[in-house]
This record gives structure tokens, sequence and C-alpha cells, in this order.
């Protein structure tokens, strides 16, 4: 067995980002959400005021994919503190991390039968449950690094994650532009295109991830009577949060983190949305979210090495910076303003710049904070609660907005999110591993 800090160990966990990173690509930001809004759109799917009927009531579209995405954040927020404490317990975060891929794999392949307005079900259904496991299986995989690398490496091993998760989503995206764009596999209809691209997704993510559950260690299992696994999980759960809320640094940086990520991920999630209501070609969309990952590598390298120079705290105050900046230049774009094309490259720019270095650099601080325990799970299960209900929130927010004023100040709203988390990390003292 590989033992913690041993490279073949980082580098086979990390591996798990290069597996499940095209889910996060292709189906959450770059071409399900364009297939989504395109189709939902067409004449003949909505009505005359650009609604559609889901479960016998009228939608906006773009609110409908917003509560829909919000469901399945709340699902997993409710379900992974039980089930990462069970975890705990039982040795098994290996089992669970492989059932929610298996989850996610093979609900986003169902998409493909996603085809108009008959099968919006299909569409919204298996999009819920590809998002549950998608972020399930986050929980376990991220709840690994501790096991994995010890706290000097861990920055470095978090953006070696991110980094090869960007490289790999950016193969099979250029793929999936060449099914959908082209004749070089013998047709052209991008709607199939879009379909085999969601299949493709499925089959990568599900066949790479083989590559990390080989080599990640099999976790203490405590002796217990199964019918008793449940109870001693919310148990455990217990007692992590009261621990968790004994450090003052742990606590002030998840406040942070919770506000950071109302942010960060609603805007990641509703770019491609965003792109096509301004009116952008399927092909500069795609293009944007290509640069976006290009550039995302870049900054994940260049924000993990200054934060070896300056510390976790102050790198990640720039990149909350960065982020304010990004929402006020998405508020001031309209289809009318001219060059539109330019300033969307312009603003995925600085999106790829910050995008990676945010999310490495909070799960490794996070990390750094926590106590010694073996307890990893449960107290990840705690970061990505915090993650989900900021999700809720953001996509719901973003969503009424959306709906009564624009989706521009949507947008704008997101920077008040960002303002809260620069003050309040700004209250956190250094520790031993975090400064």
């Amino acid at each position: 067995m590989l033992k913690i800090g041993d490279k073949k160990l980082i580098n086979a966990w990390a591996f798990y980002d290069w597996a499940n990173s095209v889910y996060s690509l292709v189906i959450s930001t770059a071409v399900f959400p364009i297939y989504y809004a395109g189709l939902t759109t067409s004449e003949g799917f909505a009505n005359a005021d650009g609604k559609i009927t889901f479960l016998g009531t009228l939608w906006n579209p773009t609110t409908l994919y917003n509560y829909a995405l919000a469901f399945s954040f709340l699902v997993v927020a409710f379900l992974s503190p039980m089930l990462s404490g069970i975890a705990d317990y039982s040795g098994n975060k290996k089992k669970f991390l492989k059932g929610f891929c298996l989850l996610g794999s093979l609900s986003v392949m169902c998409l493909f039968f996603f085809t108009g307005k008959d099968t919006l079900w299909v569409g919204i259904v298996f999009s819920i449950l590809a998002s549950i496991g998608f972020w399930g299986s986050i929980v376990f995989y991220n709840a690994y690094l501790p096991e994995v690398a010890k706290p000097k490496q861990q920055d470095n091993a978090s953006a070696k994650g991110f980094m090869l998760g960007y490289s790999g989503s950016i193969l099979l995206l250029i793929l999936c532009l060449v099914l959908i764009e082209t004749e070089v596999f013998g047709f052209f209809d991008k709607q199939f295109g879009s379909q085999l691209s969601f299949v493709l997704v499925g089959l990568w993510w599900l066949g790479f991830a083989q590559i990390t559950y080989a080599k990640l260690p099999d976790s203490k299992k405590v002796s217990l009577p199964k019918d008793n696994y449940f109870t001693k999980g919310i148990k455990e759960i217990k007692k992590v949060g009261k621990e968790l809320f004994a450090y003052r640094e742990l606590k002030i940086f998840l406040i942070s983190f919770f506000l950071l990520s109302i942010g960060v991920q609603t805007i990641i999630l509703m770019a491609g949305i965003f792109g096509t209501i301004l009116g952008l070609e399927t092909l500069n969309l795609i293009g944007t979210i290509l640069l976006v990952q290009f550039v995302g590598i870049l900054g994940a390298f260049l924000f993990s090495r200054l934060s070896n120079k300056i510390g976790n705290i102050k790198t990640l105050k720039i990149t909350i910076v960065i982020w304010g900046l990004v929402c006020f230049i998405g508020f001031n774009l309209t289809k009318e303003t001219p060059n539109i094309e330019l300033y969307f490259y312009i603003l995925g720019g600085l999106i790829g710049l910050v995008m990676g270095a945010i999310q490495s650099l909070a799960r490794s601080t996070y990390s750094k904070l926590l106590p010694k325990t073996e307890d990893t799970a449960s107290y990840f299960s705690f970061f990505d609660v915090t993650e989900k209900i900021a999700l809720v929130i953001g996509m719901v927010t973003f969503g009424v907005l959306n709906s009564i004023i624009s989706i521009q100040s949507s947008v704008l709203s997101l920077a008040v999110f960002f303002l809260a988390s620069f003050i309040t990390i700004s209250r956190m003292k250094k520790t031993e591993h975090v400064r």
C-alpha cells in the first residue's frame, strides 16, 4: 500500500479530477446548458411568452434549470453529512465515491434521450441525478486529500488535480466541438452531436475513475453491526460539528468560503446560458469556455506558487477581488454592446485566471486548517454542505432576479457576496500551516 506523501498516490488521487471534470465543463458549463437553452427557446417548445410547461406549470426556461440544480444541491447538502459520518465509521469512503460516480456517469449518458418538448422531463430529472452524483462523489474525493498528501504538499496536490481536470476536459470538449460543428465523423447534426457528447462524458468519467480507485487506500474500518452504521454516522457528524466550530479560524474560513461559493459556482454554472441570452453563437460560446480552461491551467499553477510565497489568505483575497470585477463587467454586457464577442472572451479570460485557483486554494486551505483526525469525510462533508447550500442560495437568487428584472441584475447581485467574503476572510489570523 502506498504511504501518505507518495507521488504515485497523489497522482492517482489527482487523476479523479481528470475523470470527473468533463462533467463540470461539458455538462455543467458548456454543451448541455447551451443545448438546453437552444432547445427550450426554440419554436414549438416555448409559448409566445417564452415560457415552457413542466409539471403542469409555466416556467421561464432559465429559472426552471436554476431551480432543478438548486434542488440537486439541496439533496447533496442533506445526504452528505450522514453518508460521510457512516463512511468514517465503516471505512467505506471509496465505496461511496464509486457509488456516486456511477450514479452521475450513468445519469449523464441518459441525457442522450432529451430530444424535445415531450422528453423535457428526461433533461430535468437526469440533470438533477447527474448533479447529485457529481457533487456527492466530490465529498469523498476531497476527504482523501489529508490521507494522500502531507500539509506542505496539499496546495500543490490540490492544484495538480485541477490542472489535470482542465487538461482532460479540454481534450473532450474539443472532441465534442468536432462532433457538434463538423462532418469529420461522417455526419453533421448539432443536436445529435450534442447527444453523443453526453454519452462520451459518462464513459470518460466512469472509465478514468478506475485509475484512481486502484490506488486509493481503504480507510480503517471500525467493527460495528451493520444496522448501527446510520446511528453512528449521525453521532459522528454531531461530534465533528462541535469540534469544528471550536476552531475560530476554521469557522471564519467556512463562512468566507460559503459567501464566495455563492458567487463562484453560480457564475460557472450560468456562464453558458448567459452567453446564449446575449446572443452569442455556439462556436463563440464554446470557444470562450475553452479559453477559460486553458487560462485555468495557468491560473491554478500561478496562484498555487503565489500562495507558497505570500500565503493562502492573501492569495485568496486577490482572487476574490478579481471575481468581483467579473460581476461588474458581466452586468454591463447586453445584446447591443459593440464587439460583444470580444468582451465575452475577456470575461472568460478573467474567469479562467481565478476559477481553478480559488477552488484549489479553498480545498487545500480547509485541509490545512483541520485538526489531526481520522474523521476526514465528516469534516469535508461540512465543507461540501457549505458549498451546496451556497449554490442553492446562488441559483435561487439568480433565477428570481432573472425572472423579475434581468439576467444582468442577477450577475451584479453576486458581487455583494464576494464583498462579504473578502471582509470575512480578512478577519482570519495566521496559523501553523496557513498564513
